[in-house]
């Protein structure tokens, strides 16, 4: 789930960490996603979580990271060493242009596991966090073109039974809360992993005895539902992971399958997207992975297994680097929804050009313009951006939760958006659009 800020963001949460449609100056963004404390999906006891710690006096053997070699395209290998150089143990990035992943350039800094020293590999498997959205936001607006609900239908109407659809007091009220203002994070409702006693079960000291904890929707729909709305339905955007956990729930009461069986149906498998899954309730991650490691006071722990369920359809993903460049180049080239949906998803008009339907805008210091998402979960963070036509895209990753200068992360984007020509000063590139 992506758990950060990079707008409104509720402490706590899986959202998108670094959107920005006016240019990013490099040096400031916001914190990551799931709001001012990124909150991600925990477990519950099992085996206790390893724990690194940051001194070198502890007696950490933190490998010296390998330099990548030279790659041609320094500007983009120098943005990954700023990530890990920020803390990062790992970062790494994968471009392709026109869908031919046969062209596709992986580039690496750092460890994928900081005790063996072994490097992140192109083909590693990680959680994506909030960039699960996305993908749940297409399943949506392909509902709304085979006329099977309305962006404007209330949110209530299309839940399974059994499920609560308001608080009992409190004022919230999935009634009063549209399909649009669920997708573009305007409804208002409290963002679930912002709740005090669950935030602490997902991050922080209740971290490891709570790691492999399993939740279902209906209990985290509760848990939001138990808190007043931040603000009145549709008055203003509020990044809220309920929001896509009610999505979720829409999807399979208009369906009759869970969430992640139209995803496969709908877009892995017309897309080729091998390497995708939804784990549910399984801690573990497939092979091949590195390790995803979180900060916890003055610690840093191995938080590579823990059990997603709290992430749910707000950010329960795994995936590669590959299979994110093939995703987002179909969906932004127009291969999973039709030219209506296609400008609804894009449309940030509801949220001041914060946030559209499942996708946001960043524009870089040269003038061009990218669509895509970010996610963060614990140990692991990964951002992907492409032009308007999906064919140059661009996702990377680090392995842990916090980009400690969200800038460096768009420092990435820029050096392979922004090509520099000789007089060029760093970080900057022709004005052009997508």
């Amino acid at each position: 789930m992506t758990m950060r800020p990079p707008r409104p963001a509720p402490a706590g949460d899986l959202r998108p960490a670094g959107r920005r449609r006016a240019a990013v100056p490099t040096g400031v963004l916001a914190a990551l996603a799931l709001a001012a404390c990124t909150a991600r999906p925990v477990l519950a006891p099992a085996p206790p979580a390893h724990v690194v710690h940051r001194s070198p006096a502890a007696g950490t053997a933190r490998p010296a990271p390998p330099r990548p070699a030279a790659d041609g395209a320094g500007t983009a290998t120098s943005a990954l060493r700023r990530l890990v150089d920020d803390g990062a143990p790992g970062a790494a990035s994968l471009t392709t242009r026109a869908g031919a992943s046969s062209a596709a350039r992986f580039r690496a800094a750092g460890v994928a596991d900081l005790h063996s020293g072994r490097r992140i590999g192109r083909q590693d498997h990680f959680r994506a966090g909030s960039l699960t959205k996305t993908l749940v936001a297409t399943v949506i607006l392909q509902l709304v073109a085979e006329g099977r609900l309305t962006l404007h239908d209330s949110a209530a109407a299309h839940l399974p039974p059994g499920l609560p659809t308001r608080g009992n007091g409190t004022g919230s009220d999935l009634r009063r809360v549209t399909v649009h203002q669920l997708l573009d994070h305007t409804s208002g409702l409290f963002n679930y992993t912002a709740d005090p006693r669950l935030s602490r079960q997902l991050s922080g000291t209740g971290f490891s005895p709570h790691r492999y904890d399993s939740h279902t929707p209906g209990e985290l729909l509760r848990i939001a539902l138990d808190h007043p709305p931040v603000a009145a339905p549709g008055a203003r955007y509020a990044y809220s992971n309920t929001n896509y956990l009610v999505l979720g729930l829409v999807i399979e009461a208009v369906t009759g399958h869970p969430y992640a069986t139209e995803i496969r149906r709908r877009l892995l498998v017309p897309a080729g997207l091998g390497h995708t899954s939804f784990p549910g309730t399984d801690p573990a991650l497939p092979e091949p992975h590195g390790r995803g490691y979180s900060r916890i006071g003055h610690r840093r722990v191995d938080a590579t297994s823990l059990n997603p369920s709290r992430a749910g359809a707000a950010g329960e993903m795994v995936t590669t680097l590959g299979d994110l460049n093939r995703f987002f180049s179909a969906l932004l080239g127009g291969k999973f929804l039709a030219p209506r949906q296609m400008a609804e998803i894009r449309s940030e008009k509801g949220t001041g050009g914060a946030y559209g339907l499942g996708l946001y805008a960043t524009g870089l210091p040269c003038g061009v313009t990218v669509w895509g998402h970010d996610g963060d979960i614990n140990g692991s963070f990964a951002r992907t951006a492409g032009t308007a036509d999906g064919r140059h895209v661009v996702s990377y990753r680090i392995n842990t939760d916090h980009l400690a200068d969200p800038a460096h992360g768009t420092d990435v984007l820029t050096a392979e958006f922004c090509p520099r020509r000789p007089g060029d000063r760093p970080g900057t590139g022709p004005p052009s659009r997508p």
